[in-house]
């Protein structure tokens, strides 16, 4: 059931002079897609009439596809706090639909809200709580983005050091605007590095969430003459940028279903499990870019071994158990970073558990010590399996795992693979600086 109605969103546009309102969508590469349309065919959008070509859209398909609808999600219609004041934009998230009025099977939210449907019936409702992670770089003279900075701030640190101080507060007086929590702020580890926090939600919503969060983010940096990016690594050198997503899980009573007391519960134990038996095959999703992987590597804070933890303080495992003083108990997964589709990242990844939890999974053991500092070497003769390590070996690992593709079907599969490929190849036959620095001269 909706929490808005059709009257209360006309009473809105109506009161607030909203003069436009964006119909959005994504991808399957999570890229934001939308339809524009003014106050006077709101009535029509309401009622599922909004017609788009679909075969326009990267991965959804045939010519054959090309009439489908956009089904408006009342309850995340928002007005956007940065626009003007006057013929204010507002913005509905939406299911894409085929011409015959069915939700159609490569639309990232319905592919999550398959799952979570899933996770009903089974008595499960899931909350996800994202640790997105961005960098604030200088435009050049030209408007266009470089990976300057005029600051070296490190974790935690103050202004004048920390250059963004103002921005930050800034995008957070607008997300807070759009319905954000805001728990806290900070500058992160690397120069012109930052992170916001924000509460927990239902895992659907908060797909919605990262998606408002990272426009937001781009959209009041730009305003503030800077140029933000979720890259996972921009700069060589210095940590990269994550998404480490917590999970929460309640019954339908809102009883904590990862808890037993003090500890873990044996269903939690049984989640992690199964993330753990399809991670590599996910992780072409989770870290989609051939630069995802200039972050998953030693020495940079990113987790390498296929590994879990229930210490709050070992922050090498890839899945943690953060501290559960007076908190729900949460699942920590520190390998995903925010260029994702966070639709499919997160359907991925509650579907792993579901499926540990079904099949009463066991976890590996725990990892007992602090890989933080390790060599290569020694990374490489622990017992753990390691994500892969470049983004042809993630494509490798995806093919072969065929509860990917059962979770995502075989469109999204198929045509998510192919565009990885290309792009993979696009990589491997590109001459790069560092090649000619290294080789111009010796051969």
């Amino acid at each position: 059931m909706s929490r808005l109605t059709k009257k209360d969103i006309f009473r809105i546009v109506e009161d607030e002079d909203v003069a436009f309102i964006r119909l959005q969508f994504c991808d399957i590469f999570g890229t934001p897609k939308n339809i524009a349309i003014t106050a006077s065919q709101l009535e029509s959008a309401l009622d599922n009439e909004c017609m788009f070509d679909g075969s326009a859209i990267e991965g959804f398909g045939k010519t054959a596809e090309s009439d489908m609808y956009l089904y408006p999600d009342f309850d995340s219609f928002e007005i956007y706090p940065w626009r003007p004041q006057s013929g204010k934009v507002a913005r509905m998230f939406c299911d894409v639909y085929t011409s015959d009025k069915k939700p159609f099977i490569a639309d990232s939210r319905s592919i999550l809200k398959k799952v979570l449907e899933q996770a009903k019936d089974m008595g499960y409702i899931f909350k996800a709580n994202p640790e997105l992670e961005f960098f604030l770089f200088d435009l050049d003279d030209a408007g266009q983005p470089t990976t300057n900075t005029h600051e070296n701030a490190g974790y935690f640190d103050l202004a004048p050091a920390d250059q963004g101080e103002n921005v930050r507060r800034d995008i957070i007086m607008n997300l807070e605007d759009m319905g954000f929590n805001i728990i806290s702020s900070h500058h992160e580890i690397s120069p012109a590095q930052h992170g916001i926090d924000f509460t927990e939600d239902d895992a659907a919503t908060m797909a919605d969430m990262i998606m408002t969060f990272k426009m937001a983010v781009k959209t009041i940096a730009k305003r503030h003459g800077l140029y933000a990016t979720f890259m996972p690594k921009p700069k060589e050198g210095v940590n990269g940028s994550g998404m480490h997503i917590n999970i929460m899980c309640e019954d339908k009573e809102g009883n904590d279903i990862f808890r037993d007391g003090d500890g873990l519960s044996e269903t939690a134990k049984q989640f992690i499990a199964g993330v753990l038996k399809h991670i590599q095959g996910m992780t072409l999703v989770t870290n989609p870019l051939v630069n995802s992987y200039k972050r998953l590597v030693p020495g940079y804070d990113a987790p390498i071994n296929v590994s879990w933890t229930s210490s709050p303080t070992n922050h090498s495992a890839l899945i943690r158990i953060p501290s559960m003083n007076k908190s729900d108990a949460r699942v920590e997964i520190r390998n995903p970073d925010a260029a994702c589709n966070p639709y499919l990242a997160l359907a991925l990844i509650l579907a792993a558990g579901l499926d540990g939890i079904s099949n009463k999974m066991t976890p590996q053991d725990e990892l007992q010590e602090d890989l933080k500092n390790k060599t290569d070497d020694e990374l490489r003769n622990t017992k753990f399996d390691t994500l892969p390590e470049t983004l042809g070996e993630a494509i490798d690992a995806y093919k072969n795992d065929d509860f990917v593709k059962e979770v995502l079907g075989e469109q999204v599969f198929k045509q998510y693979l192919d565009a990885k490929r290309k792009e993979w190849k696009d990589f491997r036959t590109c001459i790069t600086q560092w090649e000619l620095n290294e080789y111009l001269n010796k051969h």
